[in-house]
């Protein structure tokens, strides 16, 4: 298992050092010097001694006017483009006065004019002068890992552990010390190194831990797992532990029972059942997942992220109004949140969606005029949407000017606007004019996909058949990935019952490339069906009706379901489609033909 979540390290306890959450990995982020700091002003040379830490025991150096002078000279100096001759004037200083500050100073230069061996030979004259400096030994460490100088850090990392105060202060160091070794060039080397140092503390399960989790990044999965098991089996109330058990655990199956049996000891462990959540989500157990979601949400009932995947899980589900109702309290949060620096230009987008489903333009073009101009991309998008949704409302003279009042910021965007101008036209059922502009769009962008994929339905809507195929197979040779193009030439030859086999092989394709699409599955019952395979037909257009409640998919499965019998089944899934959609031409098609009315 991949991916499945973020592994949670120590919550916040380590400040510097953070170990950062990440979504490809169980170890903490590798550890970096810190940004070197600017060169003063000239104004500031003065202040230049005054910013190492005030616990460092500094010597009674007197700023002499030589002194002055010569630190305001390698200042300017390195202000004016040089680095070199400030770089040894300062560390000539530094070892002449013996003042780390000086040296920490040459360091700082070194590093901008990214010269690696003048920058550690400075750091470890700034480490001898200042030895308890808690930020020397972090610049040192981090050089002589990089440089690959591990015999030199595992000292430094043997004499930490061993002088922790605490076990707690222990345990973050260990956790430290693996964030240093991340950045490590050898790999085996680093691991080994860490296993020599940590190996006196077999029984605290934050040893284990740390092993685990380098274990499972250099791909030595049989051993993360091995270690996560002994690191939970010492301390089974461990959040981290089991978390990082579950991330090393390739079996899904066995991740899910074992993150719900943590819970029934531990209900409050909200990283543990976030963590559940998302390995359901993985499993495509949208219903279980959802429960995970709301307990959490029941704890905190304005967390933006359990909100948005509560959103999500119920539109997976085809609860719309549930959804609905989590992305707006998402929304208000948000608005209530002004230091946020979340952008809520898509939970907007999916809102104006629902709304559009459900036939209340005028929400939906009120979500979209909420959309941030300087989202630039997402407002385009909202922008060519309310067009869509003026021009449904039968104000087509509306729509094509608000059209004619954007401007992209991309060429490839002039695509779109022909796109949207089409659709515009279609949905006010002048089928001919939308072939026009698509027409002339493609002559303009033939190398755009997503336009001539458009463009082929429209041909096929006005009957040109043979211009639908040949654009259909020229979205293939440009983009042999699109699963959409295979599926809606499958799907033509099999609504026209003619080259089946060809018709079979093309939605095969499409199903393979994408096979969690219930529209796919639903090409897929229904070639099965022109084919004559009724129950093969069945399972595939169940299974799609079962993903998504689509009122072409009921209707298909209803034709299916009536020639094997099963009549009023049929019949209730024929009422169904016309509750959602009583305009359907495929109903009004499919009860013509077989003579029937509801």
């Amino acid at each position: 298992m991949k991916n499945a979540f973020v592994i949670v390290t120590l919550s916040g306890l380590l400040s510097a050092c953070a170990l950062a959450p990440r979504q490809d990995a169980v170890a903490p982020a590798p550890a970096s010097p810190p940004a070197p700091v600017a060169a003063p002003e000239p104004a500031d040379i003065a202040a230049v001694p005054e910013v190492a830490p005030a616990a460092e025991k500094l010597p009674a150096v007197a700023l002499t006017p030589e002194l002055m002078y010569r630190i305001l000279k390698a200042e300017l100096e390195f202000k004016g483009g040089a680095w070199q001759a400030p770089y040894v004037s300062l560390l000539g200083m530094a070892q002449q006065t013996r003042d780390p500050r000086l040296a920490r100073r040459a360091a700082e230069l070194a590093l901008t004019a990214k010269q690696p061996a003048e920058s550690i030979a400075a750091i470890r004259l700034w480490r001898e002068l200042a030895p308890e400096s808690e930020e020397a030994a972090q610049y040192y460490l981090s050089f002589a890992i990089l440089s690959d100088q591990l015999g030199e850090a595992e000292a430094i990392f043997v004499r930490r552990l061993k002088e922790a105060p605490t076990p707690s202060a222990r345990g973050l160091a260990m956790f430290q010390i693996q964030q240093f070794l991340t950045s490590a060039k050898d790999k085996a080397a680093a691991g080994a190194l860490l296993e020599r140092v940590l190996a006196p503390y077999g029984a605290m399960s934050e040893a284990h831990i740390v092993l685990a989790q380098a274990a499972y990044t250099r791909g030595a999965t049989a051993l993360a797992l091995k270690e996560a098991q002994a690191a939970l089996a010492l301390q089974p109330d461990s959040e981290m532990a089991v978390l990082t058990l579950s991330q090393v655990n390739p079996d899904q199956s066995e991740v899910t029972a074992l993150l719900g049996k943590f819970l029934a000891s531990n209900p409050g462990a909200r990283e543990a059942r976030a963590a559940l959540a998302r390995v359901l989500v993985e499993r495509k157990q949208y219903g279980p997942a959802r429960l995970q979601f709301e307990t959490l949400l029941k704890d905190q009932p304005d967390h933006l992220p359990t909100l948005y995947a509560l959103g999500i899980m119920s539109m997976q589900l085809d609860e719309s109004a549930a959804a609905e109702r989590y992305f707006t309290h998402f929304i208000e949060v948000l608005a209530a949140s002004p230091d946020d620096e979340r952008d809520p230009g898509k939970v907007l987008m999916i809102l104006a969606q629902l709304a559009e489903e459900r036939n209340d333009y005028k929400a939906a073009l009120g979500w979209l005029e909420k959309v941030d101009p300087e989202q630039s991309k997402l407002h385009f998008g909202a922008q060519l949407k309310r067009a869509q949704l003026i021009g449904k409302q039968g104000d087509l003279d509306g729509a094509q000017k608000l059209l004619d009042g954007v401007v992209p910021d991309q060429p490839s965007d002039q695509a779109q606007l022909v796109l949207a101008r089409g659709q515009i036209l279609r949905d006010a059922g002048k089928a001919q004019a939308a072939y026009t502009v698509l027409e002339d769009g493609a002559r303009r962008y033939p190398a755009n996909p997503d336009l001539l994929y458009d463009f082929a339905l429209m041909a096929e809507k006005t009957g040109r058949l043979e211009v639908m195929e040949s654009t259909l197979r020229a979205v293939i040779a440009q983009a042999p990935d699109n699963h959409h193009a295979y599926n809606a030439l499958g799907y033509s030859l099999a609504e026209r019952n003619v080259r089946l086999p060809e018709a079979l092989e093309l939605i095969d394709k499409a199903l393979k490339m994408a096979p969690g699409d219930p529209f796919i599955m639903d090409s897929m019952g229904w070639v099965q069906y022109r084919l004559g395979n009724l129950p093969q037909a069945e399972a595939h257009l169940r299974r799609a009706y079962a993903l998504r409640s689509d009122p072409e998919i009921a209707v298909h499965l209803g034709e299916v379901l009536w020639h094997m019998g099963q009549k009023a089944d049929a019949q209730k899934l024929w009422r169904a489609a016309r509750s959602k959609d009583p305009k359907n031409d495929t109903l009004k098609d499919t009860l013509a033909r077989l003579h029937l009315s509801l």
